[in-house]
Formats: structure tokens, sequence, C-alpha cells
């Protein structure tokens, strides 16, 4: 299978890439990037001998899929001309920087009759595989609340311009969350009250965000701030207490760590050594393409989690609740 790579703007691409380079039923076909010193470069570091800069002609390239990686902005351009050229697609999350992108995304693809799968890797981490099946099978009893983070180090860049990003870190880190909470509890978030904050007045954009979110019969809050100062020895989390009748269950996707210090730069990092969620992401996406199956995350499932966002956009105006309002696309 031949796989194009759309942009190395978001760095998951990287990750993505190398699992594509491993992988013993793919082949990386060509990339694309808006910026020549940057595709040039990943080709280079790839192996790769074909770069394009203008997107039609790289799709004219033999190739079944694409993985998109682009500004969130550009994701629903990119993916509607490729859906257009018959290529199925991986995009990275959040599938596209506003509700009428995402919904014009999906239904590209779904009148192109090729596979959308939204990049939410964190559902194909065993840690999170058990926490569903142990949610959905009822096992903690009736889900009451949850306590949850999404929290990182400010990435700059365009991820901090909200014409590229389409927000700051309530657009970036609040997906991730929802599409879990909705994939284990089988509920929809119906209303979000949510509070953002810019601890760097510099920024255009908030850094900080807390969410309160009404699925069907519980309620769940979401830290999404841009909160760990470089010098942090962690990156960022995905953590869950999900609080039921028969029980609690913890969550934290990132607690498979060593701690490493660099003398040289007077630094301790915790590195995790654990599972590799970015692999099993990109074994679905393949075998989705493969077999003609739905993939496990789907673009309704991205759209669904830019709704979340969207309403919670809304109520940082208002200052009150907000409806979710879901689309049919």
């Amino acid at each position: 299978m031949r796989i194009g790579l759309i942009s190395f703007a978001h760095m998951h691409m990287w990750s993505y890439a190398r699992h594509l380079a491993e992988h013993p039923d793919a082949e990386i076909a060509a990339v694309l990037d808006l910026d020549p010193e940057r595709g040039q470069k990943a080709c280079e570091k790839l192996g790769i001998e074909t770069y394009h800069a203008v997107l039609p002609h790289f799709l004219q390239e033999p190739m079944d899929a694409v993985v998109i990686c682009s500004e969130n902005a550009r994701h629903a351009g990119d993916a509607v001309v490729a859906a257009g050229a018959g290529k199925h697609i991986l995009c990275e999350k959040p599938l596209a920087s506003t509700v009428e992108g995402a919904v014009n995304m999906v239904r590209a693809c779904r009148g192109a009759n090729v596979n959308l799968m939204t990049a939410f890797p964190c559902r194909f981490h065993p840690a999170a595989a058990r926490a569903h099946d142990a949610v959905s099978q009822g096992r903690v009893g009736r889900v009451l609340a949850v306590s949850a983070t999404n929290h990182g180090q400010n990435p700059g860049g365009w991820f901090v311009n909200p014409d590229l990003s389409g927000g700051g870190a309530i657009m970036d880190h609040t997906v991730h969350v929802v599409d879990l909470l909705r994939w284990m509890t089988g509920q929809e978030v119906r209303e979000v009250y949510a509070e953002a904050v810019s601890f760097n007045d510099a920024l255009p954009c908030e850094d900080g965000g807390l969410l309160s979110l009404r699925f069907g019969d519980f309620i769940a809050t979401l830290d999404t701030s841009w909160s760990r100062p470089p010098s942090a020895p962690v990156w960022g989390d995905v953590t869950m207490e999900i609080i039921g009748s028969d029980g609690v269950l913890s969550l934290d996707l990132f607690a498979q760590e060593h701690v490493v210090i660099r003398e040289r730069e007077s630094r301790i990092r915790n590195e995790n050594w654990g599972d590799d969620m970015d692999g099993g992401l990109v074994d679905a996406f393949i075998e989705s393409v493969s077999s003609g199956d739905e993939p496990a995350v789907t673009g309704l499932d991205g759209l669904r989690a830019v709704e979340v966002v969207e309403a919670a956009y809304r109520s940082v105006k208002s200052g009150r609740p907000e409806v979710v309002e879901h689309h049919s696309p």
C-alpha cells in the first residue's frame, strides 16, 4: 500500500511516518509540504525521493491513501481535495478547526467512497482499552462523574496562531478526552461550560482551559491547559478518574516512564518506555484501507469532538453553559 504524507507541520507526523516506514504492508509514496525546507528535510531523513509543494501535483503520484498533519485550519481543504482524488485519509486531530470544515470532510469522503479516520491514538493504548472494557461492561457500575486532564507544554509556532490552529489550549487538548469518554460510555456531550485564561499575556489565544461537560447522565471536568513549563520533566498527560456507582477507575496513559538525568544539560526528564499507541493507530488505518471496512475511529468521531470544542468557545464568550449542536453530515 502506497501512502502519501501531507505536511510535517504537526510533530505527530514524524511518529506516523516512522511506523509507516517500518510497516511490512506500507510504503511512503511522497511528501507534500508547503514549507520546502521542512518538506525536503523530511524526505532526506526518511529516504523519500519524491517531494511536492503543490497538492494537486502530489496527488497525481500513485498512492492509495494519505496522512494529513497540516495546520488545523488546512485539514478540511487538504482532505476534500484528497477525497476527490480517491485517496483514503488518516487526519491528525482535531479533525478540523471548525464544525463546518469537519462536516465538509465527512461528506466529501462519503461521497467519494473513501475512508476518513481521525487520529485519536489514545484509543489504541492498552490501558485505555482496558478502561473502555471496564466501563462499557459495567464493572464500575453507572458512571456518575469523571475528573480528567490533558495537560501539556505550549507548542508555540502555528499552534498559538488562531488563524491556523482555530484556537489555543482548548482546541488542542479537548478532543482526546472527549473522544475517550464518548467511546467508553457510548454517550454524547450535551452541554459545555468553559473557562479560558491566558497565563502569557503576549499570546493571541488561551493557554489554559477548564471545561465542565454534561453527558447523557453524568458530568465530567477536563483541564486542557498548556501548563507544563519547558523545564518540567514530563511534557504532558492524559488522566481520568471515573467515579461509578460500584467503584472508581483511575487511568494514566503515560505512567510508564523512565527518569533520565542528563548531566550535560542539567535536566531531569521522564521519558515514556511503554506501549506505542501511534503504532496501533497506523496499523488500524492500514487494515481499514486493506479490508475496506470502516475505520476504528471515524470521521464522525472527529466531528463530534470538534462540536464540543466549538460549544466550549461559545461558552467562553457567553459566560454560560452552551448546548452542543450535533450535525448529520
